[in-house]
């Protein structure tokens, strides 16, 4: 079987009335794709992308159909697929990133340090670096092919892309995932929290199914969508530690002359740091 879309991380085949979306050990950064694999990095994406599958389909359903590769082709049933492999629904796809941010950080620092606004939203004056927000913000950005980069946009204009897209529901489908966007960022956070772990941010993205229903799919709350920081030693007033990779993007940053290529001890740091959000949030090890 060979894949009909491959994205920076993930490949993913077409099974007749399904579709099987694997998370291969390949890592992006600066959206681009670095030279090196991290072994066990995909069966994590999936292992946790199926956790809070499970836990958020009350808010809205989500694409999932089985993670055991019993369920899916021949082609699947070996240890090269096995813990990687999500069998979905197939979808039609909306053309909006969703992404939420309860905590100000990153490009956001930099524009609310510059304006006071992070994505054209106007916030509180006063605010430090990693400061927890008053609530949640919905900031959308569109989806670019690989190489290119996503297009943060307003509310606003991402009821104009949905409408150019779906003629007369642009404001209905803007709306809903705005608004499950920020239901299941706050159920998720708060469950965080318990778990020792604060998501700072994180995107979402949905498709519709044959019968016009708003669904959850691609990957959801995983290190590669979004900012995991530990609780304990959280302090608002500079970066924080962080469970996701942006321990390889501050590594790429600082070695401008590496050509996409991390050392051995990077690499191993950043498949702790993913297995250890794992534990933490699923209370369990994962499976191999």
């Amino acid at each position: 079987m060979k894949p009909i879309k491959e994205g920076k991380v993930r490949e993913v085949y077409d099974n007749g009335d399904s579709i099987i979306m694997v998370a291969t050990d390949r890592i992006s950064a600066f959206d681009v794709i670095l030279k090196n694999k991290i072994v066990n990095k995909g069966a994590v994406l999936t292992q946790m992308s199926k956790f809070w599958f499970d836990l958020t389909k009350d808010i809205v359903p989500n694409h999932m159909l089985s993670t055991d590769v019993k369920d899916m082709p021949e082609f699947f049933q070996n240890e090269e697929y096995k813990g990687k492999s999500m069998m979905c629904k197939k979808l039609t796809m909306l053309p909006i990133e969703c992404i939420v941010r309860g905590y100000i950080t990153g490009s956001g620092w930099a524009s609310y340090k510059e304006n006071g606004t992070v994505c054209g939203i106007e916030l509180p004056a006063g605010l430090k670096e990693s400061d927890k927000l008053p609530e949640p913000i919905y900031t959308p950005s569109t989806k670019a092919e690989i190489g290119d980069h996503d297009e943060n946009i307003s509310f606003e204009r991402s009821i104009e892309v949905l409408e150019k897209e779906f003629p007369g529901h642009g404001l209905e489908y803007a709306t809903a995932l705005r608004d499950n966007t920020i239901a299941l960022y706050k159920k998720c956070a708060d469950y965080a929290l318990t778990k020792g772990i604060i998501i700072a941010d994180t995107k979402f993205e949905f498709g519709l199914d044959e019968a016009g229903n708003i669904v959850l799919a691609d990957e959801m709350l995983t290190p590669d969508s979004s900012r995991f920081w530990p609780l304990e030693g959280y302090e608002a007033g500079h970066g924080q530690p962080s469970f996701d990779k942006q321990f390889v993007r501050d590594w790429l940053k600082a070695n401008p002359e590496s050509d996409y290529l991390l050392p051995q001890d990077v690499i191993d740091k950043t498949i702790d740091k993913y297995l250890e959000a794992y534990k933490l949030l699923t209370g369990k090890e994962l499976a191999a």
